[in-house]
């Protein structure tokens, strides 16, 4: 497989005295700092929900199994948490600014997750099976719904909430836009006058990934009374990281490693996704017979075959590429403190340095 160079290396600008020469900042280790941090917080919050309520939402971070029984489950990475705290420190906001931040980012992702489960059927989620299909669909919004008022009530509670809650409203409902957006492009035709062209897609992939990874980004600078163009600077690079990741994703979905990304080789063609790189390949001139090819949801050795010649894979790596170079411009254009920044970067390089 051929690597993405996609590594931000731009030197931040910075008010304070630049600190001493250092190793990067290892992306798993701000990861596990930033997720021991949030823990007790997040735990607290969930504590305060009602008993049934409060064991679904424990299952679903992997603290309990079903009925309670305490466990130690993959709860995800803590990318959208970490985001919040670094963003947070980057703009030089008091350090509990970026944890209510963390915890509203998390309970908020969750409340989506359970929803978009249902939504698209999903049984398993981190080789567990999903709330809906463990508790049952109507438990399962009940307690999407109680992550979604209870992130909202973290917000309101800290001092400069109103406007962090006006900050994650917005982001809510550009991810509800995406999500009806991904929705929809399902139900339209391969080709002709309606097919879903790349530019629609890359608005969906802004809504549905980039707007919450944005809001994480910027959502503990807001609560912090960080200056407005900061705040404008992290969301803008947390929307070019979630188009930049979702094309990735993209990508892995065909061609990637079983091994790395732990789906079925041309899983996403199986299952006859509208991913960016068959969208590109589409408006080529081999578009009918890869439409035939992906209509009949057989061949899937050939469809990847005639997307790459396509050109479907080089476009999508480019255009994941041109977002990074982004997210480095929105970052680069605002002072922000150097180790925090550093940290930042080493987190996002992580989540689109992947074999693709």
């Amino acid at each position: 497989m051929t690597a993405l160079p996609m590594a931000i290396r731009t030197t931040p600008q910075d008010t304070a005295t630049p600190a001493p020469a250092t190793r990067p900042a290892d992306a798993h280790q701000v990861l596990e700092r930033c997720r021991a941090l949030v823990r007790p917080a997040l735990a607290e919050a969930v504590g305060r929900l009602h008993p049934w309520v409060g064991e679904m939402a424990a299952y679903s971070f992997g603290w309990c199994e079903v009925g309670g029984t305490p466990a130690v489950a993959s709860g995800g990475k803590g990318v959208r948490q970490a985001l919040a705290v670094l963003g947070a420190e980057a703009a030089g906001a008091p350090g509990r600014s970026g944890v209510a931040a963390a915890v509203a980012v998390e309970l908020v992702h969750t409340f989506s997750l359970l929803h978009d489960d249902i939504m698209d059927g999903d049984a398993d989620r981190r080789r567990r099976p999903t709330v809906w299909k463990a508790y049952g669909t109507g438990p399962a919004v009940l307690a999407g719904d109680a992550l979604f008022a209870l992130a909202i009530e973290t917000l309101a509670a800290q001092p400069g909430g109103a406007g962090a809650v006006r900050t994650l409203s917005g982001a809510l409902g550009d991810l509800v836009r995406g999500q009806a957006d991904d929705l929809l492009f399902a139900e339209r035709p391969w080709t002709g006058p309606r097919r879903v062209r790349p530019d629609e897609y890359r608005t969906m992939a802004e809504h549905k990934t980039g707007a919450l990874l944005g809001c994480a980004a910027a959502l503990g600078a807001v609560l912090g009374g960080a200056a407005p163009e900061t705040v404008t600077a992290l969301d803008r690079a947390g929307r070019h990281l979630g188009i930049a990741f979702q094309i990735v994703d993209d990508v892995l979905g065909i061609w990637g490693d079983p091994r790395v990304t732990g789906k079925p080789v041309h899983g996403d063609l199986r299952e006859r996704k509208k991913t960016f790189p068959v969208l590109v390949a589409l408006g080529s001139p081999s578009g009918g017979r890869l439409a035939a090819l992906l209509e009949s949801g057989e061949e899937p050795d050939a469809a990847a075959a005639l997307i790459e010649e396509a050109g479907g894979r080089s476009t999508a790596l480019a255009e994941a590429r041109r977002h990074i170079a982004a997210v480095e411009t929105a970052l680069a254009g605002v002072p922000l403190a150097a180790r925090a920044a550093g940290e930042l970067r080493s987190l996002l390089d992580f989540l689109v340095r992947r074999d693709v």
